[in-house]
C-alpha cells in the first residue's frame, strides 16, 4: 500500500494516533476534513439572512435574502425568494434557500435566462486552487438541491478575471425531493485568479436558458466562452406558476473527492458575512444606535465603527429619516434626514439633520429609532 506523507502539524495538534496509522485508517481526504474553512464557500448552509427572510415580486436580479446569494434573472418570471426552514432530515441542516415562480415563464426568449444562485469569490481567497500553473487543483462542488421540475441542470464556474468557462451538468431525478449531488471539476492549467478583494469566479446555478446559451455543445472543460455552450440540456425550473428550487449544504472545495459540509459556528458565519455587508438595526425605541454629538443647531454628526472590517469601502442605504429619533439634553427630536460620509473599510461618519434648529451646538447625545415610523436601519454593502 503506498504511504502519504503526514504534515508534522497533523501530529503535533493530538489528530493522529498511533492506532490510526497501525490500521491505515489515516487518509488524505480524513486529513483534509481536519483543515478548518476548506469551504470556499460562506455561508452554505444557508443560516445567515441579515437581509430578511422573504422577498416577494422579485422581478430583477440582486442579492435578497440569504447572505452571499444572489440570483440572476432575464426572464419573464417573478419570484419569491425565501430563507425556509425545509432542510434535508438528519443532516445537520436546518435552513435552505428557496426561489418559487409566483409567475412563471414557460417560453424562454433566446436570450433570456434565469439563475436561482451566483456566488462570488475574492481572488485573493482563491490562491490555494493554484489555477494557472501545471499544479492546478480539481475543485468538488457538493449541495442538497430540490426542485418541482426534473431533468438536467447544469451548474458553472466562469474565471471573471480572464472570462473562462466550464459547465457540468447534474441530474434532478425525483420531484419536489431532497437529494444530494457532487460535482468535480479539473483546475484550470491556463489561467488563474487575481490576487486581491475583486471578484474572480463565479459559481452559477442555471435555472432556465434561452436559446442563446443552450444551442450548441456543452464546455465541460475550461475554455473561453462561446455563449451557446454554457447550458446545453439546461430545463426550465419556472415554466410554471409555484415552480420551486431550493438548496443547502453547498460546499466547494479542493480536491476530487467532497468531505462532510463543514458547519461552523453561527457567530463564525455571520462575522464572516458581514465582511461583505452588515445591518445596524433598531426595532423598540429604548435601542441605541449611536453616540452622537451636534455639530451645531440641527446637524448631529456620529462615527460608525463596522462590527467587521468591510472588503472594500462599503456602500450606505437607510431607512426613512423620520424613524430615526434624535437624543439630547434640550429634548427627543425626530430626525428629517440621514446620511453617511468618508466611508473607509474601518469606519464611516454619520449624519443626522433635525427639522429646525432645535439642537444645542457641542452637546453629546444618541440616535435610537422614532416610535410609530418604523425599524431604524442602517445597511452597509461591500458586496463583490
Amino acid at each position: 500500500m503506498a504511504l502519504t506523507t503526514l504534515p508534522t502539524a497533523a501530529f503535533a495538534t493530538g489528530s493522529v494516533g498511533t492506532s490510526q496509522l497501525a490500521d491505515g485508517a489515516v487518509t488524505t481526504e480524513k486529513l483534509k476534513a481536519d483543515v478548518n474553512f476548506r469551504n470556499l464557500i460562506i455561508n452554505g448552509d444557508m443560516s445567515i439572512a441579515q437581509r430578511g427572510t422573504s422577498v416577494t415580486g422579485q422581478t430583477g436580479s440582486g442579492f435578497t435574502t440569504v447572505d452571499r446569494v444572489r440570483i440572476a434573472t432575464g426572464a419573464g418570471c417573478t419570484f419569491t425568494i425565501s430563507q425556509a426552514t425545509d432542510a434535508p432530515t438528519g443532516q445537520g441542516f436546518t435552513k435552505s434557500y428557496k426561489v418559487e415562480a409566483t409567475t412563471g415563464d414557460a417560453s424562454l426568449g433566446s436570450g433570456e435566462y434565469n439563475f436561482p444562485v451566483v456566488m462570488y469569490f475574492e481572488g485573493q481567497n482563491l490562491q490555494l486552487l493554484k489555477f494557472g500553473t501545471s499544479s492546478a487543483e480539481s475543485v468538488t462542488i457538493s449541495f442538497w438541491v430540490k426542485a418541482t421540475v426534473t431533468g438536467t441542470y447544469i451548474l458553472e464556474l466562469r474565471n471573471d478575471d480572464n472570462a473562462r468557462y466550464v459547465s457540468k451538468s447534474y441530474t434532478i431525478n425525483s420531484s419536489n425531493t431532497w437529494e444530494k449531488k457532487t460535482i468535480t471539476i479539473d483546475g484550470d492549467t491556463i489561467q488563474g485568479f487575481d490576487n486581491d478583494n475583486g471578484r474572480s469566479l463565479s459559481l452559477n446555478f442555471w435555472g432556465g436558458a434561452g436559446s442563446d446559451y443552450s444551442s450548441g455543445t456543452l464546455q465541460t472543460a475550461w475554455t473561453s466562452n462561446t455563449d451557446a455552450n454554457r447550458a446545453v440540456g439546461q430545463v426550465n425550473a419556472f415554466a410554471s406558476n409555484n415552480d420551486v428550487w431550493q438548496i443547502t449544504g453547498l460546499q466547494l472545495e479542493a480536491g476530487t473527492t467532497a468531505s462532510d459540509f463543514e458547519f461552523l459556528p453561527y457567530d463564525v458565519n455571520l462575522q464572516r458575512c458581514m465582511r461583505y455587508y452588515e445591518i445596524l438595526q433598531a426595532t423598540d425605541t429604548y435601542d441605541t444606535i449611536l453616540a452622537t454629538w451636534n455639530r451645531n443647531t440641527s446637524d448631529m454628526g456620529a462615527t460608525l465603527n463596522y462590527k467587521v472590517i468591510k472588503r472594500a469601502e462599503p456602500s450606505f442605504s437607510f431607512s426613512s429619516g423620520n424613524t430615526f429619533r434624535m437624543n439630547t439634553a434640550t429634548g427627543d427630536h425626530t430626525a428629517s434626514s440621514i446620511s453617511s460620509s468618508n466611508p473607509t473599510i474601518y469606519t464611516a461618519q454619520i449624519n443626522i439633520i433635525a427639522s429646525g434648529t432645535p439642537l444645542t451646538a457641542g452637546q453629546a447625545g444618541y440616535i435610537n429609532m422614532e416610535n410609530g415610523n418604523g425599524d431604524a436601519i442602517i445597511r452597509m454593502d461591500a458586496e463583490l
